[in-house]
Order: C-alpha cells, then structure tokens, then sequence
C-alpha cells in the first residue's frame, strides 16, 4: 500500500505503473497534503482489513528494508509491535542530532513515554493497529501515541542510509511545528508549568509588598526603578507566552469538536 500525499511530481504516474505490473501493490491518492501522519492513518485503514499485521517505512529508502524479515519473526514469536530503531544518524546535521536528542530528554521530563530514535519504521499486529485507530483525535502524533496501546514490543536496530533522491520536505521549521504538535497532543504538562510560574510570580509579589510595607514603616528610601521595569516586561512577556500556550490547546480542541475528517482520497488503486 503506497500512499501519495499530495505530491506535485509523476509520483502517482510510478505508483500506476506499480499497480499495472503488480496488482498486489495497492495505491491512495490525497486530494492534497495532508501531512505524513494522516497518510499512515490512511494506509494503516486501508491495509489492517486484509492482513494480520502491517510495517510502515517512509518511501525515501533510510529505514533498511532488510530489516523487515527481524520484524516479521519478531512478530512471529509474539510481539505485536516491533519498533525500527536507528542506531546512527550520521546522515543528519550536528543540530539535528542535538535537537533530537534534547526533545526526547524534554518529554520524558514532561512525562511522555516515547521510543529514542525511532520514526515511522514499525511493524503492528493487527489487534495493535485497530487500538491505534480508535483513537479519535485529529491532531494524532503517531510515536508518541504507539507506546500508550501496551501490547508486548521488540526493538530492531539498524543504521539509517542516505537518501537515495530527492531532497526532504521536512525544513527546521516544519519539525519545530512537529515537535510542537508532540508536546501539546501527548501532555498537559505546559499549562501546569504556567500554573507553577503563576504561583511563584504571586509569592514573588506577595513577599515584595511585604517588603516595600517594612521600608516605608522605617522611612527607608526606595530604590530600584529598573529592576522593576524590568520584572514588569518580564511578567508581561510571561503573560502573553501564557496565553500562547493556552490559546494552542483551546485551539486544537476546536479542531477536534469541529470533527472534520483527517484526510480526502482523490483515487484509489485496489
């Protein structure tokens, strides 16, 4: 099952051919982007009716498909999901790397179970990828969601390859949105954050006026109008970084209610 998310080239053309020369290759067509989680969500509902277990690999070729056959015996012998875990990322930049690494330190810090290094390469069993679709929400960050269905899992390592072609679609600012969308699908964590800031900032300014009432019974000077204008823009910019965090989730609760469905299928190749 190849799914075409969207794309502007002859992609769709090769996945015809595909399709002509091996009717067992199955093809889904997206009207338009959709982004790469509503195309996993696609093809694992299209291929989980006719088979007992499904891997997804990304159509760059970096996952090893080598690898699959570890996966199925994995599998074979009881596991029913089976995470590909990269053991070098030499073909991504220094920055990548430290980025990553810190993002998974952040969300374990934040109390989100996700497996190191490991993308979109997977293989489910079929009870597996059913939870995973009973899952309703519309903003679904998929690796981080895999980890809540339990089930018995194996890890298979391999080392990750240059891209064969092409160039990725996945700029610095598409995946601080992604790591985002991580953060704010799997945990409330940063409105407690704001909870425990807001709490500091009113002992803080509890304890102030507790002070500023000492100075003036004593007819103490008072000095420090920069330090004050100074914790004023830092409480004020506090504030509206508050209200941004709040302002994403009661906006992705929007999307939600509203219910409108994750992906449109322009063509589809049984």
């Amino acid at each position: 099952m190849i799914v075409d998310d969207g794309s502007s080239d002859n992609t769709w053309s090769i996945i015809e051919s595909f399709h002509k020369q091996h009717s067992k290759i199955r093809g889904l067509r997206f009207s338009r982007n959709f982004g790469h989680q509503a195309a996993l969500i696609a093809g694992l509902t299209k291929a989980i009716r006719t088979t007992n277990m499904t891997i997804t690999i990304d159509a760059d070729l970096q996952d090893d498909p080598e690898k699959i056959m570890e996966m199925v015996q994995a599998y074979s012998a009881g596991a029913d999901i089976v995470y590909g875990v990269r053991t070098h990322r030499e073909t991504d930049s220094w920055f990548k790397r430290t980025t990553a690494q810190g993002y998974y330190k952040l969300l374990r810090l934040l109390g989100v179970q996700m497996v190191p290094n490991h993308a979109d390469f997977r293989l489910m069993s079929k009870r597996a990828a059913q939870t995973l679709l009973t899952y309703p929400e519309r903003n679904m960050f998929i690796r981080g969601l895999i980890p809540k269905l339990g089930f018995q899992t194996v890890k298979v390592y391999y080392k990750r390859t240059p891209r064969l072609a092409g160039e990725s679609k996945y700029p610095l600012k598409k995946m601080l949105a992604f790591a985002w969308d991580g953060i704010t699908s799997l945990t409330i964590a940063p409105v407690r954050l704001i909870l425990l800031l807001g709490t500091l900032a009113v002992m803080l300014a509890f304890g102030m006026s507790v002070y500023s009432i000492i100075v003036k019974v004593l007819g103490l000077t008072v000095h420090g109008w920069s330090s004050l204008m100074v914790s004023l823009w830092f409480l004020g910019g506090l504030q509206m970084m508050s209200l941004g965090v709040i302002g994403e989730y009661i906006g992705k609760m929007m999307t939600e209610v509203k219910g409108r469905p994750r992906y449109t299928i322009q063509t589809r190749l049984d």
